[in-house]
């Protein structure tokens, strides 16, 4: 009896085992998967410590006697709510959902008192709350329809939220509630005190500024199309396209640009934020940020010709079309490669003059006009008579396709070179005195110069 009980014993243990450690491997990837999120961008952690400090120290207002009286349990706990709501990862996040909060609150209370003196006024009893009901139906049926203007949706949506509930609230309780006025004075001012509470820490607590961020995406996007461009005439258009192989491993062609394609609704997002935040460092409160919006449209519209660029190769790739004509190749192979040569290197000299906020270099009109040249060229090449049509299509799509990309970074160049001015980045020669020329090479970015300037 004993043995057969250690025998079921170990039996239950054993069935345990799996399941033990099936918890303990996804404990360990999870804990793989925070380490790795901190490691991207360590100011999670901070903006984690501080939404922990701003929660304790509106926490005091309920744990201090004097304050939790004057305000009362409820009052208190829409404070501890507001923080919980608004607390954002960048300074014009909170910025923008503070101030729609308590603008949206201060104007619907406002209209709710309206809306409730007026329903009073009513010489029936029961025509007040029909009255109320009208006066909900219809401000919430505006406000509604109002979220559906594009400007209003990007920039006071969750404003327009806000009121159609305080609104809400405040008519229909009003019915009700004998001190609404007292009441609606508590709710305003916790909730002026959490966002308050928020906004301080935002801004004066290791500040995370979308501005900052979306000035330091673009030159980004920007260096991962010159990677593109610069390693498609090094390893496509070399000696390895004259001797007909393609290339086989160009998985790093098409890594480089495909986050650029997806980067709208963050520039989109960053750019919402960045217009609520106030000045700082070298961004001012006006700063046009809208500009940083249409570049980062013609940066997609350079990625869209590379996507097609790299479908094309990986068609040709597995084509068995036979080249005979092989000095018309060799023609298109030459333009394409300067075009890319040339293309690349105006870019990445536009992403340094955005990332240093100086004006691009001449340097950019040169290599868009040697690029420019090298498109033209393509003009006069006539293949030869025996040439097939297939033949003919597969040398010269390519070339085209280069060829938007080139028209392309012109109306890049030009986006740029409009933020400048309208930004009042640092001229050419001002930069050169300021500042101290660096080679650097190294990481995703292409091999290209970054001036540093001196503060």
């Amino acid at each position: 009896m004993e043995a057969a009980a250690r025998t079921n014993q170990n039996v239950g243990v054993t069935s345990w085992l799996p399941l033990f450690q099936n918890l303990k491997d996804k404990a360990a990837k999870l804990g793989k998967k925070l380490k790795k999120i901190g490691k991207e961008d360590p100011r999670r952690i901070l903006h984690s410590f501080k939404a922990g400090l701003a929660i304790s120290l509106i926490s005091i207002f309920y744990y201090v006697n004097p304050l939790f009286t004057s305000l009362g349990s409820s009052s208190t706990m829409w404070a501890v709510l507001t923080v919980v709501v608004v607390m954002e990862f960048t300074a014009g996040g909170t910025l923008s959902k503070g101030l729609n909060r308590t603008f949206a609150t201060l104007l619907a209370g406002a209209l709710g008192l309206a809306a409730q003196r007026l329903a009073a006024l009513s010489s029936h009893s029961a025509g007040e709350p029909i009255l109320l009901s009208v006066f909900v139906f219809l401000l919430a049926a505006m406000a509604t329809f109002s979220r559906f203007v594009p400007e209003i949706k990007a920039r006071y949506d969750y404003g327009v939220t806000i009121f159609i509930l305080t609104f809400s609230m405040v008519a229909v309780s009003g019915y009700r509630e004998e001190e609404l006025i007292k009441l609606a004075l508590q709710r305003l001012s916790t909730i002026a005190i959490g966002v308050a509470t928020c906004v301080a820490i935002s801004i004066f607590v290791f500040p995370v500024w979308a501005g900052e961020d979306l000035h330091n995406l673009l030159p980004a996007n920007i260096d991962k199309l010159a990677c593109f461009l610069l390693g498609l005439e090094r390893e496509y258009f070399g000696e390895k396209m004259g001797s007909g192989q393609i290339l086989e491993e160009a998985s790093f062609l098409i890594s480089t640009y495909k986050p650029v394609l997806n980067s709208k609704p963050t520039e989109d997002l960053l750019a919402n934020f960045a217009r609520w935040e106030p000045g700082h460092g070298c961004f001012g409160f006006c700063h046009p940020w809208k500009l940083y919006l249409k570049i980062g449209a013609l940066t997609r519209q350079c990625a869209y010709s590379m996507e097609a660029i790299s479908s094309h190769i990986s068609t040709s790739k597995n084509s068995k079309v036979v080249i005979t004509d092989t000095e018309f190749k060799e023609r298109i192979r030459i333009a394409c490669a300067e075009m890319s040569s040339e293309t690349g290197k105006a870019l990445a000299e536009l992403a340094t003059a955005i990332r240093q906020m100086r004006t691009p270099s001449t340097a950019v009109a040169q290599h868009l006009s040697n690029a420019t040249t090298a498109s033209e060229s393509l003009k006069t090449l006539s293949p030869a008579k025996d040439a097939s049509l297939p033949e003919i299509l597969q040398s010269a799509t390519t070339a085209f396709l280069l060829s938007a990309v080139v028209k392309s970074a012109h109306h890049l160049a030009t986006a740029v070179e409009e933020l400048s001015r309208v930004a009042h980045f640092k001229r050419q020669d001002q930069a050169h005195k300021d500042s101290a020329v660096k080679p650097v090479a190294g990481g995703e970015s292409p091999p290209h110069v970054v001036v540093e300037i001196e503060k």
